[in-house]
């Protein structure tokens, strides 16, 4: 009984929090082609994916099934669609931190007010942030130039052991604000932390956009265009740590950035310890089952299916990389709470099995909370621990027993040959 009146209160709670935005569009179906042009080009695949005209059909069944073929195309070639040249312009540059609000809620306007208020005084703290050229283009320059606010641990901290870094990866909508509290617990354990922002999140997000839509949005192409984008970011993020001297490195995603933070962690095996806040499968389910893409959705209905949806975002499903992610040696984290309605439970638990049935050195932590409530008291204090804890000790034992670089090179290029 006491069961079953707290799921409709988590419920209740978690909808009401999916719901108090009023700032969701639905944008229409679009193909978005023209979004992964270069790969098409570069690989020779206009006749495999388009047929004998080369060209992307406008007919709906035709557009779909040539969608859906560019998608195992990207799936058989990944290590070329996530693959990417190093940027050579990385640079350190201080401001006052921004918000970058996502709603208009009248609280967290005048927060951000008060915010550039203090800046304007000179009363904030100039932050550091790392910025670079993305390696993948598009045609939003502010977007293409990354931005990765930068926790260094201090020197005492970091003595006597390798040199540890973070990098970490909010919810889709974050403001530039969220997860910053984790890098600063980092640097308490002697790890330092870039938090990224995503694509066309906070400074980087479009001035036509008031949220982070065309991260994820009905233009499947862009939003496949822009988890390569992610994935590219995370691992030249990497390279220039690398250049600091770090030596070993992890990632902390949260819901989609816990998408973009596993793909490049199967991708690449520098990537040693992964903490993924909520996880899924399949891309598409999490669209079409989840409260806060119901605007999503809503372009899709009636055009497109739940079934047909998987397949057009397959490239950017964690369930086709499991295999990929399993043959490195890596410790691994995974929250979920049992109450989502975001990233349903269900789908976290498939990702748990994924893991169990291929011998993959993890942890699941499931709460007693939904996806929104995560962030609530007392939750965000329970995922807080769950968290650094976990961080903490990976990079405890690695110090002490480190992963041998050969073993990730072997193992690497083994499953690139098969």
């Amino acid at each position: 009984m006491l069961k079953d009146l707290y799921a409709r209160w988590m419920y209740a709670w978690e909808t009401a929090l999916t719901t108090r935005d009023s700032n969701r569009v639905v944008r229409p179906l679009e193909w978005g082609f023209e979004w992964l042009d270069d790969f098409v080009s570069s690989q020779g695949l206009a006749w495999e994916v388009y047929g004998p005209s080369g060209v992307p059909p406008t007919d709906m069944e035709a557009a779909e099934q040539s969608m859906a073929a560019l998608n195992q195309a990207v799936i058989d070639r990944s290590d070329d669609y996530y693959g990417y040249t190093t940027p050579e312009d990385f640079r350190l540059e201080e401001r006052y931190p921004q918000l970058f609000p996502t709603n208009v809620r009248p609280e967290t306007l005048a927060l951000d007010a008060k915010l550039n208020e203090r800046a304007r005084q000179g009363k904030m703290k100039l932050a550091e942030f790392l910025r670079f050229t993305s390696p993948e283009r598009t045609p939003h320059p502010e977007n293409d130039l990354v931005n990765a606010r930068w926790y260094p641990a201090s020197p005492e901290k970091m003595a006597g052991k390798p040199r540890q870094a973070m990098i970490v990866l909010p919810q889709w909508n974050a403001d530039a604000f969220s997860h910053n509290a984790l890098c600063t617990l980092f640097n308490r354990f002697g790890i330092s932390a870039l938090r990224l922002s995503k694509p066309y999140h906070d400074i980087r997000r479009p001035a036509e956009l008031e949220r982070s839509d065309y991260a994820c949005s009905a233009n499947i192409g862009r939003t496949l265009s822009a988890c390569r984008q992610a994935v590219v970011d995370i691992r030249s993020s990497i390279d220039w740590l690398e250049r600091q001297g770090y030596e070993q490195f992890g990632v902390l995603g949260t819901s989609l950035g816990s998408c973009y933070a596993f793909i490049a962690a199967a991708h690449d095996p520098r990537i040693q310890v992964c903490a993924f806040n909520h996880a899924s499968t399949s891309f598409g389910d999490v669209v079409w089952t989840g409260q806060s893409t119901r605007h999503i959705r809503a372009a899709f209905e009636g055009l497109v299916t739940r079934e047909s949806l998987s397949r057009l975002w397959a490239a950017v499903s964690p369930i086709h990389y499991m295999d990929r992610f399993a043959s490195m040696p890596r410790k691994v984290l995974v929250v979920h709470g049992k109450y989502d309605l975001t990233f349903l439970n269900e789908f976290s638990l498939q990702v748990v099995e994924n893991f169990r049935t291929r011998n993959i050195d993890f942890v699941d932590r499931e709460l007693p909370c939904g996806h929104y409530t995560l962030g609530e008291t007392p939750f965000k204090y329970m995922d807080g621990w769950a968290l650094g804890s976990f961080v903490y000790n990976s990079f405890k034992h690695l110090a002490s027993n480190p992963y041998p670089a050969q073993a990730f090179e072997a193992q690497a290029e083994e499953f690139a040959s098969r």
